[in-house]
């Protein structure tokens, strides 16, 4: 056996051009594949924390319903929801843990002689809870915050880069649709949600943005946390339940609202990136197996060059298989040397991907191994027929060949 190895990698060694351009298939398509299934998974697991950070166990309450193809209507225009809706979720509903009432708008922010335009969330003091967000420094919007109605903002890290230059932002004074409000908050950084920078806003007391900034009374979502992840398909139901009830639906009535749940959102994300993966990965795949004909082509050629040498090994005493085996090694040697060097090169392309382009990128050890263990198969199956073909020569013939 150790003899067979000897003569494949002499045979190997002797054409090292060929050799390395015959690799070259093998070490793109594995390269593809490691560099696909990286960006695959990064933006996966991108995905998933971001989804994370929303709160797996929070929903959230739109005004307007749901059509054919997820589309809502009247998101925005419809009022239908309203703080007296959000109240008695948090007192009706047991699977509910707790409530936030919110408000959205946009709106230029003035601080000295800067300015910046950003979103402006009314919120209540449940809020941070509910989507976990932890302060830098300062305070939280209070329950006596919302009764009284006061004039305060807790502020993102975006807002603070862009507006307080270098200033400390806690107590200082900004005008929002030249309304004074004092900062009494900075929110940590949370960075980006699906192409949303989630730092760029302000919050205030939803009822200080009904009077003061919108003019309105309904509210435009409501943020709702249950008491667990397990309980979050109850709690839907028995919103859903509830506000029929005091909408004054009829059975058969569509709902005047909708219920976005971040359990389903991450389901769908999940399904989204493995499709992806696998698309990736599949067209990825499509060069490794062209590597593989070009192994198969090569080792045609090298049984043509080599039936002479073939003929006087058979006559020799080499039996079919020691033929047979010399030339699978071969082109397994081919392509397992090739799968390394590009494996190698698929993760150097991921993250070089990553510094350029900014994406998100996971090379895992199980990629790692598939794409080594197939980069095997690939110089089995590709190299098997021209074994075959070289181990069944007729010896009289091989040695009669010129």
């Amino acid at each position: 056996m150790l003899s067979i190895f000897r003569i494949a990698f002499k045979a190997l060694n002797r054409n090292k051009m060929r050799s390395a351009l015959t690799m070259l298939g093998v070490i793109i398509g594995v390269g593809a594949v490691i560099a696909m299934i990286g960006i695959a998974q990064g933006a996966k697991a991108s995905t998933e924390e971001a989804i994370k950070k929303l709160g797996t166990n929070s929903l959230i309450v739109f005004p307007g319903s749901v059509t054919r193809g997820g589309v809502r209507t009247g998101f925005g225009s419809t009022i239908t929801l309203t703080a007296d809706d959000a109240k008695a979720i948090e007192k009706e509903c047991p699977a509910v843990a707790l409530v936030s009432p919110g408000t959205r708008t946009t709106a230029q922010v003035v601080y000295n002689n800067q300015n910046w335009f950003t979103a402006i969330n009314g919120v209540g003091p449940a809020y941070q809870e509910i989507r976990a967000w932890p302060l830098e420094s300062g305070r939280f919007i209070t329950s006596q915050d919302v009764d009284a109605k006061t004039k305060v903002a807790v502020v993102g890290k975006t807002v603070v880069e862009n507006l307080f230059n270098g200033d400390d932002p806690i107590g200082q004074t900004i005008r929002i649709k030249k309304v004074p409000f004092t900062v009494v908050g900075v929110l940590s950084p949370k960075g980006q949600v699906m192409g949303q920078d989630q730092d760029d806003v302000i919050l205030i007391p939803y009822t200080t943005a009904q009077s003061r900034i919108m003019g309105i009374t309904y509210v435009n979502n409501i943020s709702v946390s249950a008491i667990n992840e397990q309980a979050s398909s109850e709690a839907q139901a028995q919103i859903t339940e509830l506000l029929r009830k005091r909408h004054r639906l009829q059975p058969g009535q569509e709902n005047d609202f909708s219920i976005r749940s971040q359990l389903e959102a991450a389901a769908a994300a999940e399904e989204s990136s493995r499709v992806m993966t696998t698309l990736l990965a599949s067209i990825a795949s499509v060069s490794l197996i062209v590597g593989g004909i070009g192994i198969m082509n090569i080792m045609l050629v090298s049984v043509t060059e080599r039936t002479r040498e073939i003929g006087i090994r058979m006559a020799v005493g080499a039996q079919e298989k020691d033929i047979l085996l010399q030339f699978l090694i071969e082109a397994i040697v081919l392509s397992l040397v090739g799968g390394v060097v590009g494996i190698g090169a698929g993760v150097l392309s991921a993250r070089l991907i990553s510094y350029l382009a900014g994406w998100p990128t996971l090379i895992s050890p199980s990629s790692i191994v598939i794409s080594f263990v197939f980069a095997g198969l690939v110089g089995v199956f590709f190299g098997l027929y021209p074994a075959k073909k070289a181990s069944r020569l007729d010896p009289i013939e091989a040695l009669r060949y010129e």
